[in-house]
């Protein structure tokens, strides 16, 4: 059983994690396996966006707890991206996440490094490490103290307790609930909104959002030059421009490699 498949649709790249037997939980070699392919992926000029999403009700439970009682825990986390391949990964084409279940530990830390969520009614998030004795190490608190209020934030990783999908979405951690049969054509819709865009548009503001958390608003502005800069060198503004004019749809240069 191959324990990652991959499915493309037009521009879009579907990764599955596909260990049902094990609630899709994280393995070396499943991390691997996701690094293998974002790599892959990253390169790939005919690729503009990725969904991650779970085979069987689950997303993903988080980290092979059979692997962590070995005392091999750390053999989970890919040689450059970390858990999953992703979560220490500057991975520069935008990725959705398609919560077809439960999205636990590692599971929520996976979908915090994606850009954005879209989750089954009946989804649930959580980092319950410190009712096992562990430390959520995937991302889950930095990435949750960017994006929510501070006692949220310890909220969920002090208790350990589970969130609806309807709550997630109300903390702005879920971009919309589908039922759980639509979930990926939902996220594959969404990219493909996406994708209708300049791909060096896109993947310029992306990384403008993503380094104003980090910015004052002096270096945000010479942030804002600099990839402005970059963006017309691909001729795309211009292009967009004479497309609207011209009442047709844009023809966009290639994506950078």
């Amino acid at each position: 059983m191959t324990i990652l498949e991959r499915e493309r649709r037009g521009r879009v790249e579907i990764l599955r994690l596909n260990r049902p037997e094990a609630r899709n939980a994280m393995s070396p070699e499943l991390s691997l396996a996701m690094e293998a392919a974002l790599d892959d992926i990253e390169t790939d000029r005919d690729v503009w966006t990725v969904v991650i999403t779970g085979t069987g009700p689950i997303f993903c439970a988080g980290a092979d707890l059979k692997v962590v009682a070995q005392g091999r825990g750390l053999d989970i986390n890919a040689p450059n991206g970390g858990f999953g391949g992703l979560v220490q990964r500057d991975f520069p084409k935008p990725i959705i996440a398609a919560v077809n279940g439960p999205a636990l530990a590692g599971g929520f830390e996976l979908v915090l490094a994606c850009d954005l969520v879209v989750a089954a009614e009946d989804a649930t998030f959580g980092l319950p490490e410190t009712k096992r004795g562990l430390l959520a190490g995937a991302g889950g608190p930095i990435r949750l103290a960017k994006r929510v209020a501070l006692a949220i934030a310890l909220e969920i990783v002090m208790t350990g307790d589970q969130i609806p999908a309807a709550r997630a979405l109300e903390l702005g951690l879920v971009n919309r609930i589908v039922p759980s049969d639509k979930v990926v054509d939902e996220a594959v819709a969404l990219a493909e909104r996406i994708n209708e865009n300049s791909p060096t548009a896109v993947r310029l503001g992306r990384r403008l959002v993503k380094d104003a958390a980090d910015l004052t608003e002096a270096q945000g502005w010479a942030r804002t030059n600099e990839l402005a800069r970059e963006l017309f060198k691909s001729g795309d503004a211009i292009e967009g421009a004479i497309a609207f004019a011209e009442k047709r749809q844009p023809t966009w240069a290639d994506p950078p490699s």
